[in-house]
């Protein structure tokens, strides 16, 4: 039996790997802003433990972890998935609007996985799902804000990886294309109210697809859910876990890129070491 701390739990992913981890007989600690969001949604269970954590808040998210072991005596699966996305060209988000992106999905990982992972490193032992996205494997027009806090939440899971695996701890980041959730909607996008003529070719053209893609998804977030429960049990799990047929077509392209830039630019690459004649 593992315990599962699940960020973002009342709706989306969340919800749905809570679920998928109670009906195992696993037990959950399900955070929210407002826990009784919680309670509303799976109602009362032995195996579940219903916090309030607002992940920007750090000292919330370490009483939230002193809970969470104080009920079921350890935490075996940290699932950062707290987070939202904002719509729209970089020049035309606000630096408000940057900030809050910033804080939620990156800053807010930071702060309940720091709060976590000294009951990991006791126990020798646990799993951090980290949720990125493919954004945070390639970068597009109209989500640059967004991608760039994803390739910080990989950077950040890579390392993490890295720090932790002599302590018998795993870190992945979870990189899902578009899913059936309501991550396009109101309560997970923040979409930019400024609108600048100039970009009505490339993230004009993002924001209108949006309206077209939200809940016509190909992702089946149920099967995602039911995928990551699965997960945990792998033997030496991998650092990086593409989720969706969409996502496994953006990363085949961007490494195809990636190598032909690497050929056009290789000899200019090299060029810039020291030559093996050269003093240091």
């Amino acid at each position: 039996m593992r315990t599962w701390f699940i960020t973002g739990a009342s709706r989306g992913f969340g919800a749905l790997i809570a679920e998928k981890a109670l009906a195992k007989g696993d037990n959950v600690v399900a955070t929210a802003r407002n826990p009784q969001t919680i309670n509303a949604r799976f109602g009362e269970h032995e195996n579940l433990l219903a916090v309030a954590l607002d992940v920007n808040d750090e000292a919330e998210a370490h009483e939230a972890a002193r809970a969470a072991v104080s009920r079921f005596g350890s935490i075996d699966v940290l699932v950062n998935n707290a987070g939202f996305g904002l719509l729209g060209a970089i020049e035309e988000a606000t630096a408000a609007e940057i900030e809050a992106i910033y804080r939620t999905n990156v800053f807010g990982l930071l702060s309940v996985t720091r709060a976590v992972l000294p009951h990991m490193r006791r126990q020798r032992s646990g799993h951090i799902l980290n949720f990125s996205s493919v954004g945070g494997y390639r970068s597009a027009a109209g989500f640059g804000v967004y991608c760039s806090a994803k390739f910080a939440v990989e950077g950040l899971t890579e390392a993490l990886a890295d720090e932790l695996a002599p302590l018998g701890i795993f870190a992945t980041a979870v990189e899902p294309g578009y899913f059936r959730t309501d991550f396009l909607e109101g309560n997970s996008l923040s979409v930019s109210p400024t609108v600048i003529a100039d970009y009505a070719e490339t993230s004009g053209v993002v924001r209108e697809k949006a309206k077209i893609i939200s809940r016509n998804q190909p992702g089946n977030p149920v099967r995602l859910a039911e995928v990551l429960v699965d997960f945990v049990d792998m033997e030496n799990p991998p650092v990086r876990l593409p989720l969706g047929s969409d996502t496994v077509v953006a990363i085949e392209a961007k490494i195809a890129s990636d190598m032909a830039l690497l050929e056009r630019m290789r000899t200019i690459s090299l060029s810039t070491d020291f030559a093996t004649t050269e003093a240091v």
